[in-house]
């Protein structure tokens, strides 16, 4: 098991978000977590990744408590996060944002991101401004795999982009996977969960309130009804 999130709890000023979210990643291993808009998936991801400080439980990533470490101590430690807004720098090029995440002992280097993302090879002397949506996510999905992560969560990487750029990002997050690099993905589009995911949780209200693999969640639309409020993939 590369990540053991047990009973964190999780506030914004006063307000209660996380109402103890417990959850596990096996190394190399994708799983989703779902849920409708305010359910707490961004500020799980946020938790685990520092960002946001849970208040009580723990977060155990590849055998060490890191919970209440700042945010660049734990992607130092291989977690790394792609939050909704991308974060890619506007002014800096493309292979200027991608150096700004890389790590000397990384195996992943320019060619491997080259490689994966052909798009952002040819547009490595563009600035991030000069992207299109599905481009700076493609940067930013890049950037974190400079820093050599063993567990790579990645919050709505799909939202708003065309279908064909959706396509792509999946054939692309296929490649990591297949590299050995544990997923943990929030995302609304549900036929994009199925194509990667191994397992699937759904959260409501910051409670974990169903765990199930692929297969099962696939198949059972009551599940997708009652907490996503669809009834097919």
């Amino acid at each position: 098991m590369i990540l053991d999130v047990q009973q964190i709890h999780g506030f914004y000023g006063k307000s209660h978000i996380l109402q103890g979210v417990s959850l596990q990643i096996n190394d190399g291993e994708t799983v989703t977590l779902l849920g409708r808009n305010g359910a707490g998936k961004s500020t799980t991801l946020k938790g685990i990744a520092g960002v946001v400080t849970p208040q009580r439980g723990t977060v155990t990533f590849n055998g060490a408590t890191i919970n209440g470490m700042p945010p660049h101590k734990i992607a130092s430690r291989g977690v790394c996060f792609v939050p909704e807004h991308r974060g890619v720098f506007r002014l800096l090029t493309v292979e200027e944002n991608l150096r700004l995440g890389a790590r000397k002992d990384s195996p992943w280097q320019l060619d491997d991101i080259y490689r994966i993302f052909p798009r952002l090879k040819e547009r490595r002397t563009n600035g991030g401004a000069q992207l299109s949506g599905g481009e700076q996510q493609m940067l930013a999905i890049g950037r974190a795999l400079m820093n050599h992560p063993r567990l790579l969560m990645l919050d709505e990487p799909v939202e708003g982009l065309a279908p064909v750029i959706v396509e792509e990002i999946v054939a692309q997050l296929k490649l990591i996977r297949e590299a050995g690099v544990a997923i943990l993905l929030v995302e609304q589009n549900l036929e994009v969960c199925t194509q990667l995911a191994d397992r699937h949780y759904i959260i409501e209200q910051g409670v974990i309130v169903y765990e199930g693999d692929n297969a099962s969640f696939a198949a059972d639309d009551s599940i997708k009804d009652r907490y996503l409020g669809v009834g097919v993939v």
